[in-house]
């Protein structure tokens, strides 16, 4: 398995309503300086399987290029399935797992 699929199965495994981060999920695969490659592999993705909107920065800070229609699109995507918001481009770190 690639880096790329090794980073798809990872998000895969997280549940609707909540989100994690980029840094979390290259600290699963070895190494939290990965960050910046967990962004570029789920920006490759091609999947509507694999759950993207779900990856945030560390601060909570969803994506100002979110890859399918901008950060408009990924908070749609996730209010719908219940992430609440501190502000227009931050989740609330509740949802943070």
């Amino acid at each position: 398995m690639n880096f790329n699929e090794k980073v798809y199965q990872l998000v895969k495994k997280v549940p609707k309503g909540k989100v994690t981060t980029y840094g979390t999920i290259a600290a699963k695969l070895g190494n939290p300086r990965w960050s910046r490659q967990v962004g570029w592999a789920l920006h490759a993705n091609r999947s509507n399987g694999v759950p993207c909107h779900r990856v945030v920065d560390r601060t909570g800070r969803i994506a100002p290029n979110f890859a399918f229609d901008g950060a408009e699109e990924q908070r749609r995507r996730l209010e719908a399935e219940g992430v609440k918001f501190q502000d227009p481009m931050h989740v609330d770190s509740s949802c943070i797992v």
